[in-house]
């Protein structure tokens, strides 16, 4: 049996690897990372560096292309500025619209996209890591308990019933992520999930409050805390 990861890089996706690779093995293990118009390259590089830690195959697509008519604050053809707050206030000023940095239908194409590819490649699952905090409140409606349910059961009929895909935390907080993956060893270190492309975290964006959280609720470091300017 082969799984595929939808892999960005980040703490969620590499929890994610990790455990595909302790169920599967890495030789049937498949991480998928796309491109999509980011103002960096700090995730994919991530990716690569995880990828490479566990000895998986890895696939890379460019779809910026897709995502050009976008003025989500993550593109770097936006002229937005990435909010420098949690998500809890960025929802104060969206009455109930989706914050700026949701990426127009992202974990919906990139699923379809991924389904076309792990059926080519023999794989009978598709992991991804959406998680509740991302959830809440509209604030990426793609990564929803609902989105995953119907996204789930399109892939199933569309692929004749033989690819599944699973959100393993999709009912999880980014802290209880966090300990699965501690538990796993999961390379944190190589993991970026900063909005900003710069040599260190900003630290203020609402991915790094996230993640800074998620690691002081697990009463350990998180290991890029002190990076070098």
């Amino acid at each position: 049996m082969k799984a595929m990861v939808l892999f960005s890089g980040g703490i969620d996706s590499s929890t994610c690897l990790g455990m595909a690779v302790e169920r599967y093995g890495k030789e049937n293990v498949i991480a998928l990372s796309i491109s999509y118009g980011q103002k960096h390259e700090k995730e994919m590089q991530a990716g690569a560096a995880v990828a490479d830690y566990y000895g998986v195959s890895h696939i890379c697509l460019d779809m910026a292309e897709i995502f050009k008519y976008s003025d989500c604050s993550l593109l770097k053809h936006s002229a937005m500025e990435i909010p420098e707050e949690a998500y809890a206030e960025q929802l104060k000023k969206t009455e109930g619209q989706p914050v700026s940095t949701y990426v127009p239908f992202r974990n919906g194409l990139f699923l379809s996209t991924a389904a076309s590819i792990a059926l080519s490649k023999g794989c009978s699952v598709i992991y991804y890591g959406a998680h509740a905090d991302d959830a809440v409140g509209n604030a990426y409606p793609d990564c929803s308990s609902s989105f995953n349910r119907a996204i789930s059961e399109a892939i199933y009929i569309g692929s004749g019933n033989q690819l599944r895909v699973e959100a393993p935390f999709v009912n999880m907080t980014k802290a209880q992520i966090v300990k699965i993956g501690l538990e796993r060893k999961v390379p944190y270190q190589l993991t970026w999930s900063c909005y900003e492309g710069k040599d260190r975290p900003c630290g203020v964006c609402g991915t790094c409050i996230d993640r800074a959280e998620a690691f002081r609720l697990n009463g350990v470091k998180d290991p890029l805390d002190g990076m070098e300017d």
